[in-house]
């Protein structure tokens, strides 16, 4: 394809990171692609960030957007709310990512996070095609395109536990929405229906997700029912898009110590990158675990009070300060049986380890698919954003997991962390957890495959990009690239 696509994403790493996973699966087709990068959140880390990327995909440019800011002054006002600055900022980049696009040659289209849909008015300016990433899953994407054209009649957060219903998708109690949905209908609550209205408007949406895993929502977003007599754009389900992060370095001690452990022994828990919970619920979760019995690896992110500035943690990367934390005596009364890694493991790694038997999640979407991949069951334990709905579909939808109870609570309990393992390790209702786990792996790699349901979406994307069908041995040579 002698055309170039420009992918369009922010400095947010379960964002930026299935971008560049998207942007290595164009390249190896042959595609001309390069990864603008809004500067926001700004950091003076970004330019190592945008470094360690060009490193480690050669066949991918990367290009950092200078930081903008919507707010008049240099100062950032430090009562404005964090979520509204979030959008203003993205939409006062569109400047600079429309020069750069024109400095390019031959640009064909833009695909944008789901983020920075305000960048489709930058695509019109530039009279390219457009399409969205989505970053999560199909389910979470019917649900969006449904709520801008419901008329529930009272506040979502005045709903409690009540039903919803969303076509293709397993009823949802309403206070497992986004929290930002079950509050007041202020500037939040309109910025975040501001961005589900724009899903209606790019050419395609690209989804990782894969066909199997969410069938119903799937065919309920083919179809056009999340918004009934209204077009709905071109659905691509190309996931799952998971990938080892390159350029850490050489093997983390983690992974050693799980070369000696058994087959499906050990427990992971991990938050992901930008969760942390308190420090009495640290040792909640210690006891628990401690309790049931089982190995278990455990990525600790230093705590935060709830009314804390998140940027001030303790520093967890001695011992004595994890021991600071946890249960006295914790540690050595659990060594050899667990292993406590601060802040960091390399997840995808501990996942597709032989040892690995259950996954203690946040339920975020990468997190998620990083499971089905490796054929983990998980125990969902939802805190912020779209997880609380990842964790229905994941529990009652693909039925890979069960809920943590208490999630919703000040402070889930060390007897619900028991429990829990137990369950997932022990029981009979575990055993059915892992082998529908080991199918769902089976299921994600097929789709990837010379044939399969993602492999077809993505050719089929490349398809639209050219306005024109692939023809015989081209199609066959774009499978096979697309499935490496």
């Amino acid at each position: 394809m002698g055309s170039a696509v420009v992918l369009y994403t922010w400095m947010v790493r379960g964002h930026l990171h299935p971008m560049v996973q998207l942007a290595g699966r164009l390249a190896g087709h042959g595609v001309h692609v390069t990864v603008a990068i809004a500067d926001v959140p700004s950091s003076g880390d970004s330019p190592n960030t945008v470094a360690r990327l060009s490193a480690s995909y050669p066949s991918v440019s990367f290009h950092l957007l200078p930081p903008a800011t919507a707010r008049s002054g240099d100062e950032a006002d430090p009562d404005a709310d964090p979520f509204i600055t979030l959008i203003a900022d993205l939409r006062a980049t569109n400047p600079a990512l429309i020069a750069f696009v024109r400095s390019l040659p031959s640009v064909k289209a833009l695909v944008l996070d789901f983020f920075c849909g305000c960048a489709l008015d930058a695509a019109e300016e530039l009279g390219l095609l457009a399409y969205l990433f989505f970053t999560s899953g199909a389910s979470p994407l019917a649900a969006y395109l449904h709520i801008p054209v419901m008329r529930p009649g009272v506040s979502f957060g005045d709903m409690g536990r009540s039903l919803l219903h969303f076509p293709g998708v397993h009823p949802v109690p309403a206070s497992d929405l986004p929290e930002v949905l079950l509050g007041p209908h202020n500037e939040q609550y309109k910025a975040t229906i501001g961005l589900f209205e724009q899903l209606a408007r790019p050419k395609g949406i690209l989804a990782n997700t894969f066909e199997w895993l969410e069938p119903r929502a799937v065919k309920a977003i083919q179809e056009g029912s999340p918004r009934p007599g209204e077009p709905v754009p071109r659905l691509f389900c190309v996931g799952p898009l998971v990938g080892e992060e390159r350029g850490t370095g050489g093997k983390h001690e983690c992974l050693t110590w799980l070369d000696a452990r058994p087959a499906r022994s050990v427990v992971f828990l991990c938050f992901g990158s930008a969760s942390s919970v308190p420090a009495e619920q640290l040792r909640e979760i210690a006891a628990g675990l401690e309790r049931s019995g089982h190995a278990f690896l455990w990525a600790v992110r230093a705590p935060v009070a709830p009314d804390a500035d998140s940027t001030k943690r303790f520093d967890v990367r001695e011992e004595a300060a994890l021991e600071a934390l946890l249960p006295e005596g914790f540690l050595d009364r659990t060594r050899g049986r667990g292993l406590v890694v601060p802040a960091w493991a390399p997840q995808v790694e501990v996942l597709r380890h032989p040892a690995t038997g259950a996954f203690v999640t946040h339920c975020g979407w990468n997190s998620t698919l990083e499971a089905v991949t490796a054929g983990v069951p998980m125990v969902c334990w939802p805190m912020y954003a779209e997880q609380r709905l990842n964790k229905v579909f994941v529990t009652e939808g693909m039925k890979l997991g069960v809920v943590m109870e208490g999630y919703d609570e000040a402070i889930v309990k060390a007897e619900e962390v028991e429990a829990k393992v137990r369950l997932v390790m022990e029981s009979q209702q575990g055993k059915e957890l892992r082998e529908r786990a080991a199918a769902a792996k089976d299921m994600a790699a097929a789709a990837l495959d010379i044939g399969g349901s993602s492999t077809a979406a993505f050719v089929d994307f490349l398809n639209s990009l050219e306005g024109a069908r692939l023809k015989g041995s081209d199609e066959a040579t774009a499978r096979s690239r697309v499935s490496v």
